[in-house]
């Protein structure tokens, strides 16, 4: 494999992870909330498969997980802002406060003495974010009280000092098991009528894994 070629393949991942947030700049458009759904599909695709392409590839690197990191709060904080300004006010404010929150993880997640394995990944909000978004879209509900509630529990989620194991995406090892999921947010977005099924199943394990993961904290405090 000659130079040029071997330098793409070590970066294959960290490619990626810039393919992942390239498009989602179409949210800078004034029209950007109606591309919401498929840019946060498309960043969990693209998200997880980097992940995996440095596993099986054995390309894993500091550099590649901080790359990553810096790539998912771009991506994060400009979906969860997007979110924000579409419906104003009090969403707006709990927006800005997960925007912090995500800033927040990302230090901590690259600074060398950071503990992992605790708190929520960044990508759990937007799942969140796309589960409202597509019941909203089926359903025609006031959706401002549930953002606000999501805003406020994923900041919070994502700073805590304990684990949160029995997400959905924690339970997912295996790259059949990842690929499981997505194919469930595809899903969602293609068919907004299992978006109550897929938001149980997601929320639910999300409420329940906070909520253990809690007593946990406090018993062993």
């Amino acid at each position: 494999m000659n130079k040029p070629l071997r330098q793409l393949y070590c970066n294959l991942p960290n490619i990626v992870s810039f393919v992942g947030v390239l498009p989602l700049f179409i949210l800078l458009r004034e029209d950007a909330f109606i591309y919401l759904c498929p840019l946060i599909v498309f960043n969990n695709i693209m998200d997880d498969l980097d992940g995996i392409l440095a596993k099986k590839l054995g390309l894993c690197s500091e550099f590649g997980a901080g790359l990553d990191n810096v790539c998912d709060a771009v991506a994060h904080i400009l979906i969860a802002m997007v979110v924000g300004f579409h419906f104003g006010g009090v969403v707006l404010a709990a927006s800005l406060l997960s925007a912090v929150a995500i800033l927040i993880r990302v230090v901590q997640r690259i600074a060398p003495s950071h503990v992992p394995g605790t708190g929520t990944p960044t990508n759990e909000l937007m799942r969140h974010l796309l589960l409202l978004t597509m019941l909203h879209q089926f359903y025609a509900f006031e959706i401002t009280t549930y953002l606000v509630a999501v805003y406020l529990l994923n900041s919070a989620s994502m700073l805590v000092p304990f684990a949160m194991p029995h997400l959905v995406r924690s339970k997912t090892k295996s790259a059949t098991a990842i690929l499981g999921v997505n194919v469930a947010l595809v899903l969602t977005w293609v068919s907004p009528e299992t978006a109550p099924f897929m938001a149980v199943v997601f929320l639910g394990t999300y409420l329940y894994s906070f909520a253990v993961g809690a007593v946990g904290w406090l018993r062993a405090g």
